[in-house]
């Protein structure tokens, strides 16, 4: 694996929950990201070898590097999920997830309620960095819980063994809704000994720059604003504005061959909330959502996505 350019700037590929499985990130290296990272795996479900878990695992064969985001706060069980995929080959880090908002994992004093107790954080990290063989350790975070602390989040960070992290500028309260505050990743970055990451609503390229601009980042994360989009790692990596109808196609249709490789017929179910993003702001989008939400074969599937797109 080549060491993660940090001074050049990289463009890497948020964990999503239902929506950056293997497909999906396949898809998105090969048009332009620099990095991928896994769904959200559980500690717990690793340690008690959840099948669904270790499926969730798998990466695929242009990823690299490939980085596995798990949630956990239980020093003993996070470092014995570590210790797992110690056992696993083609993982080049370990994030640990400092900002889920979702109640479920917030409740276990996991996600981002680590940043209600930034000296425990920093012992989570540590343990990963300590028991990983792994090149790299890093974390991902929101701007505080309920209220914005980037400079606490900078410190605590800093005495911690993080190789870098990524920040979504919105605090635990803001959910997915509030603001992001750019100005704030950019407090955090100024204070942080180490590579930062900014992520938050980078939904064009137009916007990506002006977060490079205003965070002082070098480096992006983009999460949602990849879904029905990913050819926004395209136009990034080729200063490009505008993409060719065409490029478009050959993404939809590469996914959607992944998904079945992947998933086997299943995909095609699984594919239609993909489908519903993709066809946005496309001529009959409406009769064409209505026609995919009844097909379940593969091959009617794929002659129904050339014509459309």
């Amino acid at each position: 694996m080549e060491r993660i350019d940090f001074e050049q700037g990289i463009l890497a590929l948020a964990p999503l929950a239902g929506f950056t499985d293997l497909p999906f990130r396949q898809v998105v290296k090969k048009f332009g990201a620099d990095i991928t990272f896994s769904e959200m795996i559980s500690s717990n479900a690793l340690v008690h070898n959840a099948k669904k878990t270790f499926k969730m695992l798998q990466k695929a064969g242009n990823e690299t590097p490939y980085i596995v985001q798990i949630a956990g706060t239980n020093l003993d069980v996070v470092q014995e999920a570590v210790q797992i995929l110690n056992d696993i080959e083609g993982i080049d880090g370990i994030d640990l997830n400092c900002g889920c908002p979702v109640p479920k994992v917030v409740s276990q004093n996991s996600g981002s309620s680590l940043l209600l107790d930034l000296p425990h954080l920093v012992r989570v990290v540590d343990t990963i960095k300590k028991y990983s063989n792994k090149p790299y350790t890093s974390l991902k975070v929101r701007l505080g819980y309920k209220e914005k602390i980037p400079q606490d989040i900078a410190n605590a960070i800093n005495q911690s063994g993080a190789d870098f992290l990524s920040v979504h500028g919105r605090t635990r309260a803001g959910a997915y809704k509030a603001p992001v505050d750019y100005e704030a990743i950019g407090v955090l970055r100024a204070s942080c000994r180490i590579p930062v990451i900014a992520n938050g609503d980078i939904t064009s390229y137009e916007k990506a720059l002006e977060v490079k601009k205003i965070t002082g980042c070098k480096s992006l994360m983009i999460g949602r604003g990849a879904i029905g989009n990913p050819w926004i790692f395209y136009q990034l990596k080729h200063n490009a504005t505008h993409i060719d109808p065409q490029i478009k196609k050959d993404i939809v249709l590469e996914h959607f061959d992944s998904m079945i490789d992947f998933h086997g017929e299943h995909g095609v179910a699984m594919f239609r909330k993909h489908l519903h993003t993709y066809s946005k702001n496309y001529p009959q989008a409406t009769d064409f959502r209505s026609q995919i939400n009844t097909i379940s074969d593969v091959a009617r599937m794929r002659k129904v996505l050339e014509d459309f797109f």
